[in-house]
């Protein structure tokens, strides 16, 4: 395998740099279509690249008209889940749906003009609303549309296209609106019982009911060569039109913002969406409101999870780790010392990545795969340190690391 094969980059935090490879793979997210992306495993990089029959959508629809918001249940099959009941969630509603608002944009470009439709949640009682970057991405009007129908025009104050999110912000909220919490999505459990309430294809008010499938996901940002990791993955409906809108527990807090879907090329729900934790909001939302951007710190390497060919062909002691297989030239890494792959091995007629380091430790904490480096990096900032032990031709060696600002124009 060559190595634009092997993995992903690692920007920092939530992000994960990526080099030309990925940036194929990168979604688009045009207003009024979708353009499928072929989705490869990342945690297997000594594996040969296989293309799934899967297309990884944002949920953003374009506006529709005529079509009257319905409501659609089944009591008798609610009634039936453990530790559910109808009305319960009946009443979770009633208590969440003030704090989810219906998003309606107009973009105008040279080649393309017209409306989309997204979500959001009303983050504080300053008006301030969290949606996906992708929804309002390129927007020249942007209208918010509370529960009880009333509008009210809003202003893109702050976005991120590295996490996919943007920072709206109205001037004066509605009467009846109210702020939804953010959870700490660290302690999100897989199992737990989620709603989802939004605007799929303008039917806005829409609440489904699902679990937490996985956690620890990675989907693409879809306009950046990086990724996001720590995605949150639910079986609760999500369809075009839910971008933006909030995954909630059923204490009322919001778990993630939804963001993706995987499908089979048809942009609508088939039981795997992807949601960005709330942490990431609780971390870059004040960045956003006041400085209108973000700045992730970048570690600057290329690598992927110590898969069993990797672990054989460079004779580690075992599967874990984050394996290194290119540094960025006159990157972080790179001037700390750290070491990407020195050449490829046929094992079993698989090329593997032989030589690049092996991150076993960050600040002192246990690195099992590619993501946990990532979330290592996640929460420091440009000109902080990080501390590295590294596994290098059987012996491990200690690697301090000046962590930079994010190329804004990375070339791959």
């Amino acid at each position: 395998m060559n190595r634009n094969k092997v993995g992903l980059a690692v920007g920092a935090g939530c992000i994960i740099l990526v080099l030309l490879f990925v940036i194929a793979l990168s979604l688009v997210f045009p207003l009024f279509n979708t353009i499928a992306m072929p989705v490869r495993e990342v945690s297997q990089p000594a594996a040969p690249s296989e293309e799934q029959t899967f297309d990884l959508l944002p949920t953003l629809t374009p506006a529709t008209q005529g079509v009257e918001p319905q409501v659609t249940s089944s009591p008798a099959a609610i009634s039936t889940l453990p530790g559910l009941e109808a009305n319960s969630l009946t009443a979770l509603y009633r208590q969440l749906n003030p704090g989810v608002v219906n998003i309606q944009v107009y973009v105008e470009r040279e080649t393309l003009s017209g409306v989309g439709a997204g979500s959001g949640f009303i983050l504080d009682n300053e008006g301030h609303i969290v949606t996906n970057h992708h929804v309002v991405a390129d927007a020249t009007q942007v209208t918010v549309i509370f529960f009880n129908g009333l509008e009210a025009e809003a202003e893109v104050i702050g976005v991120d296209a590295e996490s996919d999110l943007a920072m709206l912000k109205v001037a004066q909220l509605v009467e009846g609106v109210h702020p939804l919490p953010l959870a700490d999505s660290d302690q999100v459990q897989v199992g737990e019982w989620v709603v989802a309430i939004g605007n799929p294809f303008q039917l806005g008010g829409s609440m489904t009911v699902g679990i937490v499938s996985a956690m620890g996901r990675t989907i693409p940002t879809g306009s950046t060569p990086f990724v996001i990791p720590q995605a949150i993955q639910t079986d609760a409906a999500i369809n075009p039109g839910n971008s933006g809108g909030p995954l909630l527990n059923l204490r009322g807090e919001v778990i993630g913002v939804n963001a993706q879907i995987l499908s089979r090329g048809a942009p609508a729900n088939a039981g795997v969406g992807f949601a960005i934790p709330a942490n990431v909001v609780r971390r870059i939302a004040p960045a956003l409101i006041e400085n209108g951007s973000y700045q992730w710190p970048w570690l600057g390497v290329q690598g992927g999870d110590v898969s069993l060919a990797i672990m054989e062909a460079n004779d580690l002691p075992q599967q874990t780790g984050a394996y290194i297989a290119d540094v960025v030239p006159d990157g972080p890494a790179e001037e700390a010392g750290i070491q990407g792959t020195s050449h490829i091995e046929e094992v079993d007629g698989v090329e593997v990545p032989v030589g690049g380091d092996v991150v076993i430790e960050a600040d002192g904490q246990p690195v099992t795969d590619f993501a946990s480096l990532l979330v290592r990096v996640a929460y420091k900032n440009p000109g902080d340190t990080v501390d590295l032990t590294v596994l290098r031709d059987g012996q491990e060696q200690q690697l301090t690391v000046t962590l930079e600002p994010r190329p804004e124009n990375l070339e791959p």
